[in-house]
């Protein structure tokens, strides 16, 4: 006789069990060949499920099976996967005595009341997940919106991680800037003799050119800086310190081993200062001592828009709005119209063509009716006018026929009759009405 058919593999009779579930769900006398049939089907389906659980384990690169794995292959297989079972938890076994030699173990489960379960109330929906950018720090400097911390928030937290409170907590820069003894006592040097009333002309000279020329002097740059604005905030009335002081920024800005380009905001509040200060200089000194100041501080003006212009791409724009201001104003003093109009030329014969010139007769108007305003103020201002308009003038393509009477009357008609009194006394009058009929064409 040929010997039965092997129809399963496993350690435990899957017939035995059939039947057990069988007679569990009232169905009693299973046919034996019925219970064969079901369970090989069983152990097919068991160990499809488990070749694909394998194989959720080794892509994520584990070497025990959990129950996220065949959850994951129930899905797979379209089976509703089983509820219940975190792999997370840890599994209790208990063990109970059938009999002699019979023992079976089994997890003890918590038992749940499903009416207690139903009546809680519902957990809140979560969040979905998302991402947001945002910046941490420009520039080194931290911006101040909802998702950065507060800088008291900040030192709380130093204070909590050191184990101390926030009164003992000394907050320090990141970044120490050291000086070498050699440069501290180097500036210590110019200072006293760009200061001291003792020094020489001499001496002074020779730390100009020292600021000029020598190398190894960028790490003294901001306290340079900061120098010169604060002898200039407090030595308003003293024109020659404040021409010296703007020497100090002629020599810093000309020395070509030192990189000043981060500190030109820095720079520039010193210069408009002296540019359309109220009143420069002690009322002792002659009025061209503060006139010079101002040509000065124009002439570094130009100096640092034709330099770094391009870098800074609101330096310009926001010089011209302070200085158009300043010009427009009639309240203002003579000396501030006059450097803001100086600072205007220094910036670029296009500012003049776009906003001087539209503005000039009606500015021209309010200077000559002015009661405050001397015939010697009006004569500054008057130079200031022409050396603006002259800006205009191209050297390639000066003016060489003479002026029709034509142009003169439509050159009067645009910059008004105090202007073109003034214009027509200069030798290079057809050049600047040339000029200015030009500007007027393409504006």
């Amino acid at each position: 006789m040929s010997s039965p058919m092997k129809y399963s593999y496993t350690l435990w009779s899957p017939s035995d069990t059939v039947r057990d579930v069988a007679e569990s769900l009232g169905i009693v006398n299973l046919p034996e060949d019925v219970a064969k049939a079901l369970a090989m089907d069983i152990e097919y389906r068991i160990n499809e499920l488990l070749e694909q659980a394998t194989k959720f384990m080794k892509h994520s690169k584990r070497t025990n099976l959990t129950t996220a794995d065949i959850s994951h292959a129930l899905r797979v297989l379209n089976v509703e996967p089983l509820y219940g079972y975190d792999s997370t938890r840890p599994l209790r076994f208990r063990e109970a005595i059938l009999g002699p030699g019979q023992t079976l173990y089994y997890i003890d489960d918590d038992e749940v009341d499903f009416e207690k379960i139903i009546n809680m109330p519902l957990p809140k929906v979560p969040r979905e997940v998302s991402l947001t950018a945002h910046w941490l720090a420009i520039e080194g400097v931290q911006p101040a919106i909802p998702q950065n911390p507060l800088p008291a928030e900040s030192r709380t937290s130093m204070a909590t991680v050191s184990g101390s409170t926030s009164a003992e907590v000394e907050v320090k820069p990141l970044v120490k800037h050291a000086l070498s003894k050699e440069l501290q006592l180097y500036f210590e040097r110019v200072v006293a003799v760009l200061t001291e009333d003792s020094s020489t002309a001499t001496m002074k000279n020779a730390v100009l050119n020292s600021l000029g020329n020598d190398p190894g002097l960028h790490q003294l740059i901001p306290y340079f800086i900061q120098f010169v604005a604060e002898k200039i905030r407090l030595n308003l009335k003293d024109a020659s310190m404040l021409y010296l002081m703007l020497q100090v920024l002629h020599r810093l800005l000309t020395n070509p081993t030192i990189f000043i380009e981060p500190y030109i905001h820095s720079v520039m509040p010193p210069i408009l200062t002296l540019l359309v200060g109220k009143r420069l200089g002690s009322s002792q000194s002659s009025k061209e001592e503060h006139y010079k100041v101002r040509d000065f501080a124009a002439s570094l003006l130009q100096q640092v828009c034709a330099q770094y212009g391009d870098t800074y791409h609101t330096l310009k724009p926001r010089v011209t709005r302070t200085l158009l201001k300043a010009f427009m104003d009639s309240s203002k003093s003579v000396g501030t119209q006059y450097g803001a109009l100086s600072g205007l030329r220094a910036i670029g014969p296009e500012v003049i063509r776009v906003l001087v010139l539209s503005n000039l007769k009606d500015w021209a108007v309010v200077i000559s009716s002015a009661s405050s305003v001397t015939e010697e103020d009006k004569s500054r201002l008057g130079l200031a006018v022409l050396e603006a308009l002259r800006s205009l003038i191209d050297p390639e393509f000066a003016a060489i026929d003479e002026v029709s009477d034509t142009e003169k009357e439509n050159f009067k008609e645009f910059v008004g009759p105090e202007v073109a009194k003034l214009v027509q006394e200069v030798d290079d009058f057809e050049a600047i009405v040339k000029a200015v009929l030009d500007s007027q064409k393409f504006s």
